[in-house]
């Protein structure tokens, strides 16, 4: 077979490299990570709040439909689950609820993390004996009711906190989203929680020293509380100046925005619905980019001795 000559391989260098910046050009376009949102979309204003953690959407577009393809990695210090790669399935005693556990002890970690959707007539189920639950609602209104009959009404950016062993329940007529986390309390002497019921917009903002985030806290930072909810919201090129290396574990819901993430010596792109597993003393670091603010979940267990 004849070699190509110099003039053909120019032109297939040329052609290829076309190609390539096409290629580029096209992702970008359709909404990939850290592209500016296209004029043609719906203005996003109008959708309901955390609207992109339970409507994801994959990028580059050109993926979504390849068979096989996830986002989604697990390793032994640190997981990326993304919604691609849920897999929804009755939640145990729980009535009329699917639920999808993106983050158990069977991957290292101490606590649990779930999505529950809770359906038309829907009820949860009591968490095991001594673990205490925290629930975030992302879509729709639940209903909270203690044993004492008290009732709260839990809408998009509501919570609650509910103590090891307190009778409660849960209680949906129309669709509604949730994200749970239980662990089993680490109890000391003459130390107890309380029900706390809050919401996000009602936390106030607190000092971060070198950092440029906002920061909120949802659950107090007293003794009692063996880990806590903290709110994290960052602008447009925002990132966190401190590279993170601590004994704590974290598990992370992106709820608004898109971003960059390292954990260990990995870098993944993070969009909301995303969530994160981060194990004791995993390298970790986040910048916020595109045009539109991030926020994100996060847990992190406090106030007791790593011994």
């Amino acid at each position: 077979m004849q070699s190509p000559s110099l003039p053909q391989l120019h032109s297939f260098l040329l052609l290829y490299c076309f190609t390539l910046i096409s290629l580029f050009i096209q992702v970008l376009g359709d909404g990939g990570f850290c592209s500016a949102p296209s004029i043609l979309e719906a203005d996003v204003s109008s959708k309901p709040l955390y609207w992109k953690v339970t409507n994801p959407t994959l990028s580059p577009s050109h993926l979504q439909d390849l068979p096989g393809f996830t986002r989604s990695v697990y390793k032994r210090d640190h997981a990326l689950i993304t919604p691609e790669s849920h897999v929804f399935s009755p939640l145990p005693d729980w009535t009329n609820t699917l639920g999808a556990y993106l983050i158990t002890p069977a991957m290292g970690s101490h606590f649990v993390m779930y999505l529950a959707k809770m359906q038309e007539n829907s009820r949860s189920a009591l968490p095991p004996h001594d673990v205490e639950r925290f629930v975030f609602v992302i879509q729709g209104t639940v209903t909270l009711t203690n044993m004492s009959g008290i009732s709260n009404k839990l809408m998009v950016d509501s919570y609650a906190y509910l103590p090891p062993n307190f009778e409660h329940s849960l209680k949906s007529d129309e669709p509604a989203t949730l994200v749970v986390f239980e662990r089993r309390y680490a109890f000391l002497d003459n130390h107890s929680t309380d029900q706390i019921v809050g919401s996000t917009d009602k936390q106030p903002l607190l000092e971060t020293p070198g950092e440029v985030f906002q920061l909120r806290k949802l659950l107090p930072a007293s003794i009692p509380y063996d880990f806590n909810i903290h709110i994290m919201d960052f602008q447009p090129g925002e990132f966190l100046n401190v590279k993170e290396v601590h004994y704590n574990q974290h598990g992370l819901l992106l709820l608004e925005g898109q971003g960059i993430y390292r954990l260990g010596d990995s870098w993944y792109p993070v969009q909301a619905g995303d969530v994160i597993w981060m194990a004791p003393f995993v390298p970790q670091w986040y910048a916020a980019l595109g045009k539109t603010p991030s926020r994100y979940l996060l847990y992190k267990d406090v106030n007791r001795n790593p011994l």
